[in-house]
């Protein structure tokens, strides 16, 4: 491969990232994972993060949601996907 190449990474095969399952047939924490992704491509390693963290169904759903949140207010602190990570461990469950 020349040096001027560059790989691209292909994403996930996941039903929520690949968007080949209509959006009500996904869980709530899979909807808001595929919205995030499909307005923001560039966030799905962080959506990523989220979605492979070792948390129950509940957690994960607070982490998404708080990430969500700081995409459209950036002082809620959860931009971060580590952040949202620790507050849902923290708070939920």
């Amino acid at each position: 491969m020349a040096a001027s190449e560059k790989r691209t990474k292909k994403p996930k095969p996941t039903r929520w990232y690949s968007g080949d399952s209509p959006s009500e047939d996904l869980d709530p924490v899979e909807q808001v994972a595929h919205r995030i992704v499909q307005e923001s491509r560039y966030l799905a390693p962080s959506v990523d993060r989220i979605m492979d963290a070792d948390l129950t169904p509940s957690q994960r759903l607070a982490a998404i949601n708080l990430f969500s949140a700081s995409l459209v207010d950036p002082d809620a602190g959860h931009r971060d996907p580590r952040a949202a990570i620790e507050a849902a461990r923290e708070s939920v469950d």
